[in-house]
């Protein structure tokens, strides 16, 4: 299955302080944990099956211990430690390995006593996962690590990780919903849209070697910027940058003092049930975290009953036949996503 070899997120890195926590990815239970040194400074994250080799035990019930010689992850059961050493971003052969075992101190651990360890990796506010290194044949150069949002990491831009939201419907459904400019008017009238103004400029679709690019799209917004008492045509453009993940830049109108990044990575629980995150990096909004968290959990309580009661819950795109829905003249950017998913081979919440 090709989506093991996807980046996929798993929380948010603010969650994961120094206990280990539990997560499902892919039906795959994973512990995280923080690899600490005394110095504070080296905060590497790790992400190993949660599952003890000794007796099957779940590691994140244990704790993590900062020794002279490194971090060590210590399985709650029978107080083995595991050793995470690491180098640089790829794993080292160390990583995951019995160093201790307190009921026989001398007892030197062989190879086989080795925790199963993932790839890991802290990016965009999220901690970011994946089960199997592809090879080069398996998927673009541009999957072999966690999406790149770039306005994430210029530091003059405040950023906000809005999340988790839990939804029953597939991973595919919530980005094509979020590519979607024409329900604006309808399931956010008011807010993002008006029905009156219910035409939009679907913009350009390029399928480029990495991802999706869609520019030069616009909607009419009854506000189009914090401080705006009248409607505007704001135009946008989106990075689909991941299967599961797209990137929105809004540009509202000249004198709009906000610059406003907005990104969406979801993770896939099932065919029919997925769990995502919005990040939004923003400069020049006078809007506190905690309003820009209510603000999108609003707008987004208004996606879900929508969203969830598509049918079927997974996204078609055309692997089974006949084709279950049909496609008007603004749907270009969806129709383009479909073909992208396509391409790429996902299988996981799509029919």
């Amino acid at each position: 299955m090709v989506e093991r070899f996807l980046w996929h997120p798993v929380l948010a890195a603010s969650e994961l302080g120094q206990t280990p926590v539990g997560v499902s990815l892919l039906g795959q239970d994973v512990v995280l944990w923080r690899e600490a040194r005394r110095s504070g400074q080296d905060t590497r994250v790790h992400a190993w099956a949660d599952h003890c080799p000794h007796r099957g035990a779940k590691l994140s019930l244990g704790k993590v211990l900062v020794l002279d010689s490194g971090a060590v992850l210590q399985c709650p059961y029978h107080g083995w430690q595991f050793a995470g050493q690491a180098v640089g971003t790829v794993v080292s052969q160390a990583c995951g390995r019995c160093v201790h075992v307190p009921s026989a101190p001398a007892f030197e651990p062989p190879a086989s006593h080795t925790a199963t360890v993932f790839d890991a990796r802290e990016r965009n506010g999220l901690i970011w996962v994946r089960l199997a290194r592809p090879t080069t044949t398996d998927m673009p150069a541009y999957l072999h690590e966690p999406p790149m949002f770039p306005a994430w990491e210029d530091r003059l831009f405040r950023q906000v990780v809005c999340g988790p939201y839990t939804v029953r419907a597939s991973a595919a459904r919530v980005i094509d919903n979020f590519l979607d400019l024409t329900h604006f008017g309808f399931v956010h009238d008011g807010w993002l849209g008006d029905a009156a103004h219910a035409q939009v400029q679907p913009g350009q679709v390029q399928e480029g070697k990495d991802g999706l690019v869609v520019s030069d799209c616009s909607a009419w917004q009854p506000r189009g910027y914090a401080g705006s008492n009248e409607g505007v045509w704001v135009h946008y453009r989106y990075d689909v940058v991941h299967p599961y993940g797209a990137v929105l830049r809004k540009n509202a109108t000249e004198g709009d003092p906000m610059i406003n990044v907005i990104a969406v990575f979801v993770r896939p629980d099932g065919d029919e049930a997925c769990t995502a995150w919005f990040c939004f990096a923003s400069l020049g909004d006078p809007s506190s975290e905690e309003e820009v968290r209510n603000f999108q959990r609003a707008v987004f309580w208004q996606d879900l009953p929508i969203v969830e009661s598509q049918s079927p819950k997974r996204l078609p795109i055309g692997r089974l036949e006949p084709i279950a829905e049909v496609h008007g003249p603004a749907d270009r950017t969806s129709s383009a996503y479909r073909r992208y998913l396509k391409s790429l081979g996902i299988t996981l919440g799509v029919c």
